[in-house]
């Protein structure tokens, strides 16, 4: 069966799914719209079209990357826009059924927007201010085709890159790739097609090819939204590399955490087997190519390429030394490409659209778009692909909607659990490989947490150094003693122990850990400790010199404080949900905290009525006034 033929047939099927008269209910189902209720929305859906005489078609897709709006259903009518509707709860289906399928009613009560693109196109609602920042390059067919079906995403331009790249010489496809600046968006940062070129001139064979999906960072789920919602993308990027080295053989390593992706990958990779283009002489070009998609345990350090190889091979997962690169001598000793799920999806956009299109994208030296997993202190959490060059502020305000509850910026960690954080004052620093770098940041795997004045810097720096020396292999002498040592360090600083030598201490550690390190994880697990004491030094000797925690979190340094003046001395809130007991009345009829006995859980300030606003946070503990101790009368 030739493409053409193909093609025909997956376009034949699509243009009567979007031309028929049947209305057309797309409902999202990646992982975080399940875990919003996705899979109960749709049994809605399906009751209610059994239950009433209407017709219509479910769809269910991959996730559009809006996390604060999901559950996200979008539904297509005849002679009506697309409307995508946000927050969709059971309860809300038979209004939308009844009112918009069987009616005109088109509900907009529950409406987030009207869904313009989306048919070779990139989709966007413009009604959300943040559609006009972001520019969906990878995300294009998220949370709008079936990801179970290859047709639909071949339909929408899907492995016309391939059969273009298999009529090109390898060596053109490699330059192709050269021109478009495409660099590695697994956090490195390496020229793709340099790597490539290296590849594809080592002598040894066979060569392999490896789609590095263990996206291991806190917060980050990138890749697992691409993997559920565009897998063929990656499938495709995979087999024009596949084809550059003359290879026969790809793994997609990914961790056992990600059911979803593993089963959608794995429907993908049949129906790309029984179209011709996966498997054996693929498009009738001669070229033999399969993928295996391997499960590792969950390692952190496997992320990293040799570390990675080695658990394929059946071994520990430990970095080794280079030279010789994996290039040359990677998976079984053998020439190996490894490349970032967003790497190997951005090759069938630069073949297909070709490399000056990607490259009249982004700044001058980081081509392209920046996808990340915007998480923490914002409105808007999900998912954000922007040009390469856009600035902190923009994904911060302009599409994260600014800061929750109107509270102050303070941070933005961003890179993964070994990035920097950076202060208010970088909020205009472009987002690309160089500037990040340069202001102790890094780009990562796309990570981006952002904090507010709520949160301490020094408590921050010790939960990400926490999670990388926890999962350091032990390998590298710096880094397994190195990071328990600063760790040690931090642990002091936010309990109330820290002395006026930790600092240039926990300096003199990282710079060393840096350097004397093998791999990426120790190399830049120091990062978010540097660049606290860089920028938020005044928090360290807060905590140091004053036995003082600015932002009110470490639990050694606050104490809870209830004010005798606001506290209503008929109210027993606080007492009945304190786990503790350390809640008692005073000889007043006030209440009072016993320090000695406080769990610091913060029950009694939730539980406070609002009215009275009794109970306080005070830091350091000194403050605590003593008349209001409690004393042997009081208990």
């Amino acid at each position: 069966m030739t493409f053409e033929e193909i093609k025909r047939e997956a376009t034949t099927e699509w243009e009567a799914l979007e031309g028929d008269q049947i209305p057309v209910i797309r409902i999202g189902t990646a992982t975080s719209d399940r875990a919003a209720g996705a899979l109960d929305v749709v049994e809605a859906f399906e009751k209610e079209l059994a239950r009433l005489p209407v017709e219509a078609k479910i769809i269910q897709t991959g996730s559009v990357g809006f996390c604060n709006y999901e559950p996200l259903v979008i539904i297509s009518k005849p002679d009506y826009p697309r409307i995508c509707y946000q927050n969709i709860t059971p309860e809300m289906v038979p209004r939308l059924v009844e009112g918009f399928l069987l009616e005109d009613d088109p509900c907009m009560e529950f409406a987030l927007g009207t869904l313009e693109g989306g048919n070779g196109t990139p989709p966007y609602i413009p009604e959300l201010p943040r559609s006009e920042h972001e520019l969906r390059l990878l995300l294009r067919n998220c949370g709008f085709i079936d990801p179970e079906n290859i047709n639909h995403y071949i339909a929408l331009g899907g492995y016309t890159a391939l059969a273009k790249a298999l009529d090109m010489a390898p060596h053109e496809i490699v330059e192709e790739i050269k021109r478009s600046g495409l660099r590695g968006r697994g956090g490195a940062g390496f020229p793709t097609g340099e790597k490539l070129e290296s590849c594809l001139k080592a002598r040894e064979t066979p060569k392999y090819v490896i789609c590095n999906a263990d996206e291991g960072d806190p917060g980050a789920f990138m890749d697992r939204v691409v993997l559920e919602s565009d897998p063929q993308a990656v499938l495709e990027g995979m087999i024009i590399i596949g084809y550059v080295l003359n290879s026969s053989q790809g793994y997609i390593y990914t961790r056992m955490e990600y059911p979803l992706a593993v089963e959608r990958l794995k429907t993908a990779i049949e129906q790309a087997k029984n179209r011709g283009l996966l498997g054996e002489d693929i498009l009738g070009k001669g070229f033999n190519f399969t993928i295996e998609v391997f499960q590792g345990a969950g390692a952190f350090i496997c992320g990293e390429s040799s570390a990675l190889m080695y658990s394929i091979e059946g071994k520990r997962g430990f970095p080794r030394v280079r030279p010789p690169r994996s290039v040359e001598a990677g998976l079984w000793h053998k020439p190996t490409q490894l490349n970032n799920v967003k790497t190997l999806a951005c090759i069938p956009v630069i073949i297909e659209r070709g490399s000056e299109y990607f490259s009249n994208i982004g700044s001058p030296r980081s081509k392209g778009t920046a996808v990340f997993a915007l998480a923490g202190k914002v409105e808007n959490v999900g998912l954000v692909e922007v040009p390469m060059g856009a600035t902190l502020e923009k994904v911060v305000y302009d599409i994260g909607g600014g800061i929750r509850d109107g509270k102050r910026f303070k941070g933005v960690q961003i890179g993964g659990p070994s990035g920097g954080c950076l202060p208010e004052a970088f909020l205009g620093t472009p987002i690309d490989f160089d500037s990040l770098t340069e202001a102790g940041a890094m780009m990562g795997s796309g990570g981006m947490i952002v904090m507010d004045e709520e949160n301490c810097m020094v408590d921050a720096a010790r939960f990400f150094l926490d999670f990388t020396q926890k999962e350091s292999c032990g390998k590298c002498v710096m880094c397994r003693l190195g990071t328990k040592q600063m760790l040690s360090i931090l642990e002091d600083i936010v309990g109330g122990q820290g002395k006026p030598e930790d600092i240039e201490q926990l300096i003199s550690l990282g710079e060393n850990i840096k350097t004397g390190s093998l791999c990426g994880l120790g190399r830049s697990a120091p990062n978010p400790v540097l660049t606290t004491v860089r920028y938020f030094q005044e928090e360290y000797e807060a905590h140091i010199q004053e036995k003082r925690c600015p932002a009110l979190v470490c639990r050694d340094l606050i104490a809870y404080y209830i004010i005798p003046e606001k506290c209503y001395k008929g109210c027993e809130h606080c007492v009945l949900s304190c786990p503790s007991e350390a809640i008692v009345e005073h000889p007043k009829r006030f209440k009072v905290v016993d320090q000695s006995k406080c769990v610091k859980c913060g029950n009694c300030v939730e539980v406070c009525p609002p009215e009275y606003n009794a109970v306080i946070k005070i830091s350091p503990i000194s403050q605590v006034p003593t008349s209001t101790m409690p004393s042997s009368k009081d208990a």
